[in-house]
């Protein structure tokens, strides 16, 4: 169900501090005074929507807004608490998922339905500071594709038991897409609808769609800034399950890569396979006695062929289907 949108205009915010990654991104055209439409994904929110929809609406951006919740098949009362608020918020629109479809695909029912070329998303339990918007949206306008609200404050409050699979997989995204990412999953961030919409077929369903956009956008050259921000604890229980996303999110990671940058996957293993196949060889003709070249030295050289020979076709595939 799609209620109908609403909009307001309000005065402009200040400009926040920013950091910048990759090349300079489109030209600065004020695209966000034209209207922006605020994505909030919510499945089993009925303690955090609320709140989130009032700081929204009574945000003062100098912009039109339109502040458009997908409800994702929850099972509590968040779907009851919306209905309620559409009738004290005119800037308020909603879209109901039959049954729970993913975070991701949530997001990207959003995207398709927004009514504006400037798309916030955020989430409704509550955790990021609306009132940075603006900063985002200042970025946006100077020309950047993607800024993402890097939880770096001074206030951020993880989960002490995510933050070491936190920060090795913000590790090694930075490495494999060749660019420092302080933040790889946050939930506050600020696009370009159109860059979302280029790469909306490899986009994923579930909680990886800010990863997977964060590495796509990176490894093909986009603009992508960075604001510093606060993170608050968390209304209700959160859905995240350590174990089983970090696996996910490690999957994604090097899958994604693989599809735009596969050599910056395929080198690393390429040298690993080399370094095993040197020390073998060294054994086999100096250690042996006599010298004979074993199978396992030839195994591993025959390994170490197929993985150049996979990168580089690979690479050259990536680089085909950009002609």
């Amino acid at each position: 169900m799609i209620e109908p949108h609403s909009h307001s205009t309000q005065p402009a915010a200040r400009r926040g501090t920013h950091t910048r990654s990759r090349r300079s991104g489109a030209s600065p055209d004020g695209l966000s005074r034209r209207g922006v439409t605020i994505v909030v994904p919510a499945y089993n929110e009925e303690d955090g929507i609320g709140g989130v929809v009032e700081r929204l609406s009574k945000l003062a951006l100098g912009r039109e807004i339109e502040i458009l919740v997908v409800e994702d098949g929850s099972t509590d009362r968040t779907r009851a608490v919306l209905h309620e608020l559409l009738e004290r918020y005119p800037k308020l629109a909603v879209i109901e998922h039959v049954k729970n479809r993913g975070y991701g695909a949530a997001l990207k029912t959003g995207f398709a339905e927004a009514a504006n070329e400037v798309v916030v998303i955020t989430d409704a339990d509550g955790t990021y500071p609306e009132d940075r918007i603006a900063e985002l949206l200042d970025r946006i306008d100077d020309g950047a594709e993607m800024v993402v609200g890097a939880r770096r404050g001074a206030n951020v409050h993880i989960p002490l038991v995510r933050r070491p699979a936190k920060a090795f997989l913000g590790l090694l995204a930075s490495h494999l897409a060749e660019a420092p990412i302080p933040d790889l999953n946050s939930g506050l961030r600020a696009f370009r609808r159109a860059l979302v919409l280029k790469y909306r077929a490899i986009l994923p369903d579930g909680f990886s769609f800010t990863t997977t956009i964060t590495l796509a956008a990176l490894t093909n050259h986009h603009r992508v800034d960075y604001v510093d921000i606060d993170y608050a604890p968390r209304s209700g229980r959160s859905k995240i399950k350590p174990i089983r996303d970090t696996l996910r999110f490690l999957s994604l990671i090097v899958r994604t890569v693989l599809y735009f940058n596969p050599l910056r996957v395929f080198y690393p293993i390429a040298l690993f396979v080399g370094v095993l196949f040197l020390g073998s060889l060294c054994y086999d003709l100096f250690w042996e006695r006599p010298a004979n070249l074993g199978d396992k030295t030839v195994l591993m050289f025959v390994a170490l062929v197929q993985v150049l020979t996979v990168g580089l076709l690979a690479d050259l595939i990536e680089k085909k289907s950009r002609l």
